[in-house]
C-alpha cells in the first residue's frame, strides 16, 4: 500500500466521523511465547488499514478539523541502545516524514496530550472491550476531562464504537488492495501446488507443511493462518493444527494455508490422494463437494445475497449425499431438516482480507447483505465422515474433503483470485508426487 493508499482512507474515515468528533486507536501489544522470547508482532489489522505504521506501543488519533493537524500518532522515541538490540524505530520525527502523521508525539508523554486532544468535542471514536487496559486508560482520560468541565472545558457527549465505521470500509477492497491479495493467492496456490507435487505415502504430515513455509518465506510472505495438513481420519477434523502424523497410502490429505502479502491473507483449501490417485468412493465424493463449488461461486455477483452461494452449494451436497445413499428422503425437505449438518456442518464461506476471517456484517438489518463490487469472499464447501459413523459403510469412514478458492466480487461477476491451485481430478493426480 502507498502512503497515498492510507491517506485517503483516512480522509475517508474522516468525513464519516462529522466535524466535532476525534478517533483514538491503539495498535496489538506485544505477546510473550515464553519467558524472554515474543512472538513476532503484527500491527492490528485496523491500525495499520489506517496509519501504515507497524511498530508496537503507538497509538493513532484523528482529529478532523484540527489547526495543527489531524492525523497525529504517538510512537516509541528514536533510542540507539534499545535499536541495536530490537531494531529501528521511526521515532517521532519518522512518523511524520516516513508515514504522513502531521504531528506526531513519544508515548510516554500521551497520558499528558491526548485528553487534550479529546477536549471540545462531541464524540470519541473509540472501540470498547479489546484491550482492558487501554479501555481503562481512556476511562481515566475522560474522567479528567469531566472534572475539568467544572472550570467551563467542554466535555465529549458520545463514545461510539470506531469499528462500525472502519469494519465497513474493509469490507470494499480498493484496487490496490485486490492487487496484494491476487499476489497473496497467486503465491499460496504455487505453495499448494510444491505440496502435492513433495506428497507421498512414508511422509510426516509436517514434512508438507515445511514446503509453505519455504515458499511462502521466500517471497516475503507469513502464514495467513496456523497451515491444516490433515491426513486421513485428521481431514475430518475441521480446525486440525498438530501436523504430525504419518500419512499412509490410500488417505486423503486435506490441506489449509494462506500466505500474507503486505498484511493481506489468501486462503487456499485442496484435498489429494496421498499416493496420486483417487478410490472410487473418494473420487465420488470429491466430485460432489466440487459440483458444490461450482454451484456457489456461479452465485457470487453483484445483486445476490451473502448466503445465495451457501444454498446453492447445500442442494448440490444434499442431492449428491441422496444418489450415494449417504442419506435418504425427499431432497428439498433434507434441506429444510438441515439433514446435511451430519456431514457438513460449516457454512460455506466468510468474508477475506486484512484478517483471514474478515470484518464486516453478513446481515444488515436482519437480512443476509447484498453482495456488491470490491467484497472477497472464500468458497469452501466440505463433506466429512470420520470412522465409525453410524449408518454409514465403512467404505466412505476417514474420508475428508474441502475444496475451498478465494472469490471477489466484479463489478457483473466475479473473479476467482486463487485460480493457480489446480483442482479437478485429472491435474491433480497428474501432480501428486510428481517432484
Amino acid at each position: 500500500m502507498t502512503p497515498k493508499e492510507f491517506a485517503r482512507r483516512r480522509r475517508q474515515l474522516m468525513r464519516m466521523m462529522g466535524p466535532d468528533s476525534v478517533a483514538i486507536l491503539p495498535t496489538a501489544p506485544e505477546c510473550i511465547r515464553n519467558r524472554d522470547v515474543e512472538f513476532p508482532f503484527r500491527p492490528d489489522s485496523d491500525f495499520y488499514y489506517l496509519t501504515g505504521f507497524h511498530e508496537p506501543e503507538a497509538v493513532m488519533v484523528l482529529a478532523p478539523g484540527r489547526d495543527h493537524g489531524e492525523f497525529i500518532l504517538f510512537c516509541r522515541e528514536r533510542d540507539p541502545v534499545r535499536e541495536t538490540w530490537t531494531g529501528r524505530r521511526a521515532g517521532p520525527e519518522g512518523a511524520c516524514n516516513d508515514y504522513g502523521a502531521d504531528d506526531a508525539f513519544p508515548i510516554g508523554d500521551i497520558d499528558d496530550i491526548l485528553p487534550g486532544l479529546m477536549e471540545g468535542r462531541e464524540r470519541v471514536f473509540y472501540t470498547m472491550g479489546l484491550r482492558a487496559d487501554f479501555d481503562q486508560r481512556m476511562l481515566g482520560w475522560l474522567n479528567r476531562i469531566r472534572a475539568a468541565s467544572r472550570g467551563g472545558e467542554r466535555t465529549p457527549d458520545e463514545l461510539i464504537a470506531l469499528e462500525h465505521l472502519v469494519h465497513d470500509m474493509r469490507l470494499y477492497k480498493s484496487a490496490s488492495e485486490l492487487r496484494a491479495m491476487r499476489k497473496a493467492a497467486r503465491i499460496a496456490a504455487a505453495a499448494h501446488v510444491r505440496a502435492m507435487q513433495a506428497t507421498r505415502p512414508g511422509l510426516m504430515e509436517y514434512a508438507v507443511e515445511a514446503e509453505f513455509a519455504h515458499a511462502f518465506r521466500r517471497e516475503g510472505c507469513e502464514h495467513a493462518y496456523s497451515p491444516i495438513v490433515g491426513g486421513g481420519a485428521n481431514g475430518c477434523i475441521l480446525h486440525y493444527t498438530e501436523n504430525n502424523a504419518r500419512l499412509n497410502e490410500g488417505e486423503l490429505l486435506l490441506i489449509d494455508a494462506g500466505a500474507e502479502h503486505d498484511y493481506y491473507a489468501s486462503d487456499i483449501t485442496r484435498t489429494f490422494p496421498v499416493g496420486g490417485r483417487f478410490s472410487k468412493p473418494q473420487r465420488a465424493l470429491y466430485e460432489l463437494v466440487l459440483d458444490a463449488q461450482y454451484a456457489a461461486i456461479e452465485e457470487v455477483r453483484p445483486g445476490n445475497h451473502w448466503n445465495d452461494p451457501h444454498d446453492a452449494a447445500v442442494k448440490v451436497l444434499t442431492k449428491g449425499l441422496v444418489q450415494l445413499g449417504l442419506l435418504k428422503g425427499n431432497v428439498r425437505k433434507l434441506v429444510k431438516d438441515e439433514a446435511y449438518k451430519r456431514f457438513y456442518m460449516h457454512r460455506t464461506g466468510h468474508w477475506l482480507g486484512m484478517d483471514v476471517h474478515d470484518v464486516g456484517d453478513y446481515k444488515v438489518g436482519g437480512e443476509w447483505r447484498v453482495l456488491e463490487k470490491g467484497m472477497v469472499m472464500t468458497v469452501e464447501p466440505g463433506l466429512y465422515i470420520p470412522a465409525g459413523m453410524k449408518g454409514v459403510a465403512k467404505k466412505w469412514w476417514d474420508i475428508g474433503i474441502r475444496i475451498e478458492d478465494d472469490v471477489a466480487v466484479t463489478k457483473d461477476g466475479y473473479e476467482i483470485l486463487s485460480t493457480g491451485a489446480p483442482k479437478a481430478v485429472d491435474e491433480i493426480e497428474a501432480i501428486v508426487g510428481s517432484d
